[in-house]
This record gives structure tokens, sequence and C-alpha cells, in this order.
């Protein structure tokens, strides 16, 4: 078994294309893939044939199928800026701006509802959920403008304590 396999589901993709979930001992979509992302549950997707990892390649013929189907996430413009960075001197930052961008995005979803299962129990205005969302502003913007910078382009936004800063 690979290392990638190690303490996780394992589902083989065979040759036909077809996805086999050696936990249940049945074959499986890529809906039923997508399932357990959603629930959490931690797995690999090895190619039968070359035992290679496989999992990126699944998740994304995911994502193209989500995509496809209903109200897209990526707009062509933000496609093309992702296809841009390949090979580019910033695509290691562009990855982990991505990465920490949808790490603050899920704390910050987490956040806001607990926050307004909070505001629905106690207090609907409540000054924690002001503070909040002003703190992820605040954290948004920074990391925003720091890959800005780091790719040499100008973000042209940033606080106004930054501006007056940077005026100095």
């Amino acid at each position: 078994m690979t290392e990638a396999a190690h303490n996780k589901r394992v589902i083989k993709k065979y040759p036909n294309r077809r996805l086999y979930d050696t936990s249940e001992s049945k074959y499986v979509t890529l809906a039923d893939v997508r399932e357990l992302v959603l629930e959490g549950v931690p797995f690999c997707v090895i190619d039968k044939k070359t035992e290679e990892d496989i999992t990126r390649s699944i998740l994304l013929q995911i994502i193209i199928e989500q995509e496809d189907s209903g109200e897209p996430i990526f707009t062509t413009d933000v496609l093309e800026k992702f296809i841009g960075y390949y090979g580019n001197s910033v695509q290691g930052m562009a990855s982990d701006f991505l990465t920490n961008a949808m790490a603050i995005f899920q704390s910050q979803q987490e956040a806001m509802q607990e926050k307004m299962q909070e505001a629905l129990t106690v207090n609907p205005m409540s000054d924690a959920f002001k503070s909040m969302t002003q703190r992820n502003m605040e954290v948004w913007q920074q990391m925003q403008d720091n890959f800005m910078r780091a790719a040499g382009l100008e973000s042209g936004t940033g606080t106004a304590k930054e501006k007056e800063k940077d005026a100095d």
C-alpha cells in the first residue's frame, strides 16, 4: 500500500475508469466521492495499474462536474489568472495564498454560523458579531495586500494606517 493510503479510506481507479471503494467493497461514482469530501472522510484514490495516488485528479474532476452544473465558483477571468500562475515565479506564493484564503474563509464561515446561532438565541445585534466581521475583513485585506506586493503589483487598497505609513 502506498504512503498516501495510510490511515485513509482507499478508493481504487481501474483501467475501465471505474472507482472501487475498498472499505465498502463496492463501485462508487464521483458523486459518492464528493459525499466523502463533504462528510470530511479522509480518503485517497489510487490508480490500480500504476499504484499512483491520483486523488488530486479525481478532486479536479469533481470540481469540473460542479462547475458545469449550476452556478460556477470560478469565472473565466479567475481560471485564466490561475493558468497564468503555472510556471510563473509566483506559483508557490499563489498556491500558499489560495490555501490560506480557503482556510480563513472556512474559519470565517464556521465562526459566522456559530455567531448566527448565538445571535438567534441571545442578542441579535451582538457586538461580537460586528467585531468578528471587522477583524475578518482586516485579515483578508492584509493577506490580499501582501500577495499583491509579493507579486510585484500595487494593490491600491490597504488600511488608512498603511497608506499613511507609505506616505511618510
